[in-house]
């Protein structure tokens, strides 16, 4: 006879307390932390050939830009994708001029999500059209973001070199990566590395397996953290919605974006809950559209943590770059009304085509987030 697990033992129990549910968050943290160590060891392990391999790959921008969007969508997180940018920055495999283009691709490739979840209401035209034009004005204003910043980033070097003064300021000049919280994760790490070393020495297979087992801890840590969080503030993230709706958009509802965002952890949770109130008529698109765009800033709380469990410090160099991206984009973006609404107009437009021809639908998700991304790969070097 076996008895049923209590709902208090479950990582994602309806019934867990705040303080409880809080303190699992704190642990499935350290977890995500642990595993970017892991990912940072094991990728630092790999032979010169899979490095050469790595920078051939990515080594023009536009290949690099391409590879994070592919890398996103294969993996439905951006967080996922830029976790582990930061931790092969970390390692000094990637350098950071190489990683700006796929933090880049990430930013567009986490926009499927969205686009997808627009398609439950297909068959029903009206409703369609704005939930479709929810989930691309999305898209239109990562793409947009990129056409002017990525040019702009390859003549001048601005968010590289802001980024790597920032980390000056917040590191200093002295590293210790003995201090806190470093020390309890890299002693977690020490040990399987000092079993497996013995038996497989350091190379090829070693760095695979820790890769592998740096990935499955952060998967499991963002998942039961988005669950987790999600519970955790779910009554608040509803009332700050319904505040705000119809308030108009600007900078409140960038605001409402970032808080949302780094409270569920996930700027998919954040823009899946608008994508239904557009397509019900619910919050007009131009309303939306400004929380969107802060979900964008908002996200990058996840690769500012990856920072901390490595020991490089290009590794927090490269999520400021993240971060610093997202605010430029909204400051060249934003300011200028034209300009601003443009992603919008571009979506409506999108979602007319969308409603009158369905399997445009279907060419737009496979064509920019997969075809186009594999062709650039495969044939930009």
């Amino acid at each position: 006879m076996t008895s049923a697990v209590p709902p208090q033992l479950s990582l994602t129990g309806r019934n867990l307390p705040a303080p409880i549910r809080s303190l699992l968050v704190v642990f499935l943290l350290y977890i995500f932390l642990v595993g970017v160590a892991f990912l940072e060891t094991g990728i630092g392990a790999m032979e010169e050939g899979f490095q050469e391999g790595l920078l051939r790959s990515v080594a023009n921008p536009i290949s690099g830009l391409f590879a994070g969007i592919l890398a996103t969508v294969l993996v439905q997180s951006s967080s996922v994708s830029t976790s582990t940018i930061v931790g092969m920055v970390g390692a000094g495999t990637l350098p950071v001029s190489l990683a700006v283009p796929m933090i880049m691709g990430a930013n567009i490739g986490t926009t499927v999500t969205n686009t997808l979840a627009s398609l439950g209401s297909i068959r029903r035209s009206e409703e369609f059209r704005r939930g479709f034009a929810a989930a691309t004005v999305h898209d239109s204003f990562n793409l947009m973001a990129v056409a002017v910043l990525l040019p702009l980033e390859l003549a001048t070097g601005f968010l590289s070199r802001a980024s790597v003064w920032l980390t000056g300021v917040l590191r200093g000049a002295e590293f210790d990566p003995a201090s806190p919280p470093r020390s309890p994760i890299r002693q977690v790490v020490r040990a399987p590395v000092e079993f497996v070393e013995p038996w497989l020495g350091v190379g090829t297979l070693p760095g695979l397996i820790f890769l592998f087992l740096g990935l499955v801890f952060i998967f499991f840590a963002l998942a039961f953290i988005t669950r987790n969080m999600r519970r955790l503030v779910a009554g608040g993230v509803e009332r700050m919605m319904n505040q705000f709706i119809g308030r108009g958009g600007g900078t409140i509802g960038i605001f409402v974006g970032i808080g949302v965002t780094v409270a569920v952890q996930s700027s998919t949770i954040t823009t899946s809950i608008l994508v239904p109130l557009v397509a019900a008529g619910v919050l007009t698109l131009p309303n939306a559209y400004p929380i969107t765009v802060g979900a964008n800033v908002g996200t990058t709380i996840t690769a500012l943590l990856a920072s901390l469990a490595v020991l490089r410090p290009e590794g927090l160099t490269i999520a400021l770059v993240h971060t610093l991206f997202n605010l430029s984009a909204i400051a060249v973006i934003f300011p200028i009304r034209q300009i601003r609404l443009f992603p919008v107009r571009v979506a409506e437009r999108v979602a007319d085509i969308a409603v009158r021809r369905h399997w445009m639908v279907f060419t737009y998700v496979l064509g920019l987030f997969l075809v186009l991304p594999l062709l650039g790969i495969f044939l930009i070097r």
